[in-house]
């Protein structure tokens, strides 16, 4: 019986610090909160949508279509913040930009066109290099001027809205054609949302990156210590700029999502805090905001798990408002479990308990 125990101990304590271990735990008590206020939350509907074409709904599909976007900035910004010890705080205006390129290309100078004025791949690939190109602009502040991730990304924070407004002439285009609009909604005969399926293929495409080269070994080198992985032949400054560019291009794919949804734009609106989601997504991962070791699968777990977070709150009615202030509570509960001495005091907890269950067997 004591045994079994001291098995059973061991086994939670390598549960508890393996680094899925944080937002299993909160997916699982969102979910029997759920369960025990309104087991309703967990049911799902196949209906047809104004096109008539058949769609799943329910909250679960809620989670599922806009957690997906989230995840998509979750690995960009999971890199970022492995590679340099801070985050990007711009990637909401960033989406704003690369949004506002994609209604520009579509829709010429004609702000509601009755024809699409380019392709959408070719609307989608100039966002792409815009994107890129102010990630790559945030990446020289920081790895080349050495200017904190947060103040140097606070540039673009400050003033990418108003760039995005400037594109389009401070008018809002409406692209009318239809096929514009499966990207954020529904692609006919499929009642999954197409967000996800954007999202399994981003997730494929870094998993494949982060196989086959040596990005995340770099990544987590230049993060744990920059000045050995200098001395290893590293070149850290690249990497950083890289990682930011690599988040930048994960802005362009959500922004196409952001435009498709109405196929329109508002400039000081669209994806509005989605930063703060993002950072929380790696927080809630078990990734040290002060860079370095990375769990990429936990990072992108983490997304969902706040969209959880937040599509309960607004089912139980809570005032949008007051979203950032349980959000807050959250990342103040995440960053207090990952500092170091609390980490020390629990192994040391964990250590004493095992100590303890070891004398009773013996």
């Amino acid at each position: 019986m004591q045994k079994n125990k001291s098995s059973v101990s061991q086994t939670l304590g390598n549960l508890a610090r393996h680094q899925m271990f944080i937002p299993i735990i909160a997916l699982l008590l969102l979910t029997v909160f759920n369960l025990i206020m309104d087991p309703s939350f967990f049911g799902i509907t196949l209906g047809n949508n104004s096109a008539g074409n058949p769609v799943l709904s329910g909250y679960l599909i809620t989670i599922l279509d806009n957690g997906s976007e989230l995840a998509i900035l979750a690995i960009g910004m999971t890199l970022v913040t492995a590679a340099t010890g801070g985050q990007d705080i711009s990637v909401g205006a960033a989406i704003a930009i690369a949004g506002s390129v994609i209604l520009r290309v579509l829709c010429g100078t004609n702000p509601r066109p009755d024809s699409l004025q380019a392709p959408i791949i070719v609307a989608f690939l100039v966002a792409c290099v815009v994107a890129m190109l102010f990630g790559a602009f945030n990446g020289v502040l920081v790895a080349y001027f050495k200017i904190q991730p947060m103040v140097a990304t606070l540039i673009l924070y400050t003033a990418g809205r108003s760039i995005a407004a400037w594109i389009n002439m401070n008018q809002l285009p409406v692209v009318s054609d239809e096929g514009f609009t499966f990207f954020g909604g529904f692609i006919p005969g499929i009642p999954i949302p197409t967000p996800f399926f954007i999202a399994a293929a981003c997730v494929v495409i870094i998993a494949l990156v982060l196989k086959f080269t040596n990005l995340g070994l770099y990544t987590q080198a230049v993060g744990i210590n920059e000045s050995s992985s200098r001395l290893n032949g590293l070149n850290p400054k690249m990497i950083k700029f890289i990682t930011f560019v690599i988040l930048g291009l994960c802005v362009a794919v959500v922004g196409l999502i952001k435009v498709s949804r109405l196929s329109t734009i508002n400039y000081s609106v669209i994806a509005k805090d989605i930063e703060m989601d993002a950072i929380l997504a790696v927080a809630l991962g078990g990734n040290a905001l002060s860079g370095g070791k990375f769990n990429m699968p936990a990072s992108i777990l983490g997304a969902y798990v706040i969209q959880f977070l937040t599509t309960t709150l607004y089912k139980f009615k809570v005032p949008s408002d007051a979203l950032s202030a349980y959000k807050a509570v959250v990342v103040i509960i995440l960053v207090v479990l990952s500092a170091p001495v609390v980490k020390e005091r629990l192994a040391s907890l964990g250590k004493k308990l095992r100590s303890h269950t070891a004398k009773e067997v013996g």
